[in-house]
């Protein structure tokens, strides 16, 4: 595997790292921003169930679809071109969305979006991660996990004020300005780009794209249609053949989108499965709570973003306190089952007070804890994921990362929406007035007894995510511990140099040795 040349690097770091990060606030802003203002679209729009959900949901459907394929794409041809196609698309797409006269226009607007941010999210990673090496690239990784946060922490509160003194369109328009900032920012950035460059895989990106797609569009409507209905029964099943179908291509294809000896790492998959698993715990929270926060509990947009804000304000400091404790020796996969664990005692906790009318002291413990898990796993698992892999690699390992991250938050958002409206409707036995709890419409002289039946839907679903996570720290602990035939590689700072990581001798390892990826990694697992 050749190294990438000096000489297509990014010249100006801290330039390119200010620029990223940029992206890496704005989008999550827009991602938790656009929660709050459902209820308020719903009823402009006269909308509810998949069709309101699918604002969010087909954002996170073409983000996940499309990142894998946007990985590739850098590393053909530039990750910066990549990056700034991305937020062009974003922003376009943001602009529509500020005007949309009906929810089909949102719905479209909303996906195109979605492309954008795959460009963003998977471009900025594989840019940093080419950018920078050893401890700098841990410091780096969890920069942008505590900016990511800072967006998700301040974009409810931001997006509620701009909802309740502007309305829903204005909180778009001033993210599609923000993109335009992105946009113009980008040409201050240096190129990179794999040094042997590949062709891209068309058929693996169209079957993929399409695969996701079927599936997705199946489980949001298996709230509504019912989930033997052959409107959700049909995508499906042409969506996990088409899975089989890339499986296929991938394998014969002599340069695939996807490298499936990737998928048989061990240990970077047990980031990826990592990775999945965080964004169970806190999705399903973070999209739909602060409807339930308006519907059942009469809170204004505004309200609701703040008793959110107890949620997204741990990342704000915890990630780089995980960074920290990474560089100073602390294994990676023992934060990462922590914060596992941490998310499951939250949503466990949060069935346990959950009650309408629940204020926010009495909230406040649960969603703070599964804010912290959040915030301990944010630029930890990109940091640790990227170093395991070559350098040649890093677009196609960060498009599957964040696909895969993505591609969760989809069918965490898609499943959770669903099993909500399908739980309320058990108690209230109509599939419109189900729809129409789920989306915060409880007012009326059965407000009490609505907001009941929404709050157990809740503690159900809740309790399955807790018994997940708990599952899932065990599993992904197992998965990252070394191999028992070779001991873990001490904690060595590994500096950037000039030669390829293949010629680097590591001091204290007592033997030379030929590294596949990266020469060390930054820290034992």
């Amino acid at each position: 595997m050749k190294p990438i040349r000096p000489a297509i690097r990014a010249h100006r770091p801290q330039l390119t790292l200010l620029i990223v990060l940029l992206g890496y606030l704005t989008f999550p802003m827009s991602m938790s921003g656009t929660t709050i203002a459902l209820p308020e679209i719903g009823r402009d729009l006269d909308a509810s169930g998949a069709s309101l959900q699918w604002v969010v949901t087909g954002y996170f459907l073409t983000a996940s679809a499309f990142m894998l394929v946007a990985g590739s794409l850098g590393d053909l041809f530039g990750r910066r071109k990549v990056y700034a196609t991305g937020a062009a698309v974003y922003t376009a797409g943001t602009l529509v969305a500020s005007a949309a006269p009906d929810i089909l226009v949102l719905d479209a607007a909303r996906t195109l979006s979605g492309i954008g941010a795959a460009g963003v999210m998977a471009g900025g990673g594989a840019i940093l991660a080419t950018a920078f090496e050893g401890p700098a690239r841990t410091k780096v990784f969890a920069t942008v996990g505590t900016v990511a946060g800072i967006g998700i922490a301040v974009g409810p509160t931001v997006s509620g004020a701009l909802v309740g003194a502007f309305g829903w369109r204005t909180a778009f328009l001033v993210f599609a300005v923000a993109g335009v900032v992105i946009v113009s920012a980008t040409f201050l950035m240096s190129e990179s780009r794999a040094t042997a460059r590949p062709h891209l895989d068309k058929a693996g990106a169209v079957t993929f794209i399409a695969a996701l797609g079927l599936v997705m569009f199946a489980v949001t409507q298996g709230g509504q249609a019912g989930w033997a209905s052959p409107r959700v029964l049909a995508p499906l099943l042409g969506g996990l053949a088409l899975i089989a179908l890339f499986v296929r291509v991938e394998r014969r294809a002599a340069r695939p989108m996807l490298d499936l000896a990737l998928l048989r790492n061990r240990r970077f998959m047990g980031w990826i499965v990592g990775a999945t698993s965080v964004a169970i715990g806190s999705t399903g929270v973070m999209i739909f709570f602060p409807t339930y926060l308006q519907g059942a509990n009469g809170l204004t947009a505004g309200d609701a973003g703040l008793v959110m804000l107890m949620m997204t304000a741990p990342v704000f400091v915890v990630p780089q306190i995980g960074g920290r404790l990474v560089n100073r020796g602390v294994p990676p996969r023992h934060l990462l089952g922590t914060a596992l664990l941490l998310s499951a005692a939250g949503n466990a906790l949060l069935v346990l007070l959950l009650h309408p009318g629940a204020g926010a002291a009495t909230l406040a413990a649960p969603l703070i804890l599964i804010g912290v898990a959040g915030g301990l796993s944010m630029g930890l698992v990109d940091a640790q994921a990227m170093s395991m892999v070559g350098r040649e690699q890093v677009g196609m390992a960060s498009g599957l990362l964040n696909t895969i991250r993505a591609g969760s938050n989809s069918l965490v958002l898609a499943i959770f929406g669903a099993a909500l409206i399908t739980l309320v409707q058990t108690r209230v036995g109509d599939a419109a007035l189900a729809a129409d709890v789920a989306a915060g419409k409880l007012a009326g002289p059965r407000h009490a007894e609505l907001a009941g039946q929404f709050t157990y839907a809740w503690q159900v679903a809740l309790t399955l995510v807790a018994l997940t996570l708990a599952v899932a720290a065990v599993l992904v602990h197992r998965m990252l511990a070394p191999s028992k035939d070779r001991p873990a590689a001490p904690h060595v700072p590994a500096e950037p140099v000039a030669t390829p990581p293949a010629r680097r001798v590591r001091r204290g390892a007592g033997r030379r040795r030929q590294a596949p990826g990266p020469a060390a990694l930054t820290a034992p697992a």
